[in-house]
């Protein structure tokens, strides 16, 4: 088990470190054609701090930036309504039309059945971009209030080169206080593609692994931000079979002997709307398999992983066994997928009663 810093000596229990954006939803449409799109938040690092806030009734936190204007203070409103503490978003002055910083904007489209998602993300010059080593002070947050777990990924460490620079930092900060660390991979080819590609990636990455003690993704990721080849699946990771995986995780734990669990989805896309979803971790020298749910009906996929993670997150903190842990995973992702939006609507109960085998039948 995880050695998880008491409660009592900690105000937060989790922080994450990321860029919230504002999500703009055509529903049942397309982004191309709508004329009316739903608004909320969301974003990779933040959708994990406010999956533990509302399912799993933890006290989180996130670090950010918004550039000071009434869409940042829309974002920030839907983050209180979340119930994650906001103390730590940076205010950066606005301009009037964004020249220096500006607030992300993610057009996302769900897909269904041959027609897949699209996201299509409108966040150069935000200002969670723009933070750089040095705004944040880490030894207050880490050192004097205290925080038991911190996550961050991928996403954020792309934005720019300090971005990166202050998910590094962080996470060194995080590890010198016993904070646990846990990084989503969260490969993006987006969003590397201008600042240098696979090669950026692993850079970045490699360094940000140093520091981690749990570490999520999926097999592309592993290959794109870590370098971690797997003989015989160089040409498409994502048909790699179950020794292919397991391949996967044990080089990953023997690259970085720091890694003390490592995560990873499964899934089998046969359609938007119709996947198999799993999950594996690695653990002590161990592989675990999640529950298996085959055929999962999904209304939108996105946020999928970081509930995921928030429900391994969960697991991991309260001592439970690393098979728990992983089906608390698998099981509050799935139920993220049923719902719209980024982030989880379930409750911990239904999450539960999912790893029991609760079906939907109607509940009165």
């Amino acid at each position: 088990m995880l050695n998880v810093k008491p409660k009592e000596s900690c105000l937060f229990d989790e922080l994450s470190l990321g860029e919230v954006m504002l999500r703009l939803d055509p529903g049942e449409g397309r982004i191309r054609t709508a004329r009316n799109f739903r608004a909320w938040e969301g974003g990779g690092e933040y959708n994990v701090a406010r999956g533990l806030r509302k399912c799993f009734k933890l006290k989180t936190t996130v670090v950010t930036a918004f550039a000071d204007n009434d869409i940042g203070y829309l974002i920030e409103d839907f983050i209180l309504q979340g119930g994650v503490d906001t103390r730590f978003i940076k205010w950066i002055p606005y301009d009037g039309i964004g020249r220096n910083v500006r607030n992300g904007l993610n057009f996302t489209e769900r897909g269904y059945g041959v027609r897949g998602a699209i996201g299509v993300s409108d966040r150069a010059n935000t200002a969670a971009a723009a933070l750089k080593p040095g705004d944040i002070d880490w030894e207050e947050i880490f050192g004097k209030l205290g925080v038991r777990w911190f996550h961050t990924g991928g996403i954020f460490a792309a934005l720019s080169e300090t971005a990166a620079q202050v998910a590094i930092e962080a996470a060194q900060c995080a590890k010198k206080y016993g904070t646990l660390v846990s990084y989503d991979l969260n490969y993006r080819p987006s969003l590397w593609k201008a600042i240098g590609g696979k090669a950026k990636a692993q850079e970045v990455n490699r360094e940000i692994a140093k520091n981690v003690d749990v570490m999520i993704g999926n097999e592309e990721d592993f290959e794109a931000c870590l370098g971690l080849e797997i003989e015989g699946n160089d040409e498409n990771l994502s048909e790699l079979n179950m020794d292919g995986y397991i391949q996967m995780i044990n080089a990953a734990s023997k690259a970085y002997p720091n890694f003390k669990v490592i995560g990873t989805t499964l899934r089998t896309v046969k359609t938007a709307t119709i996947n198999d979803w799993s999950a594996i971790c690695w653990a002590e020298g161990n592989v675990y398999q999640g529950m298996k749910l085959d055929g999962l009906e999904i209304l939108d996929r996105v946020g999928g992983g970081d509930s995921f993670a928030s429900g391994l997150i969960y697991g991991l903190m309260h001592g439970k066994d690393y098979q728990t842990a992983l089906n608390y995973g698998v099981c509050h992702g799935a139920l993220a997928m049923t719902t719209a939006g980024d982030t989880t609507t379930a409750l911990l109960k239904e999450v539960e009663g999912l790893m029991k085998g609760a079906g939907a039948r109607v509940q009165r």
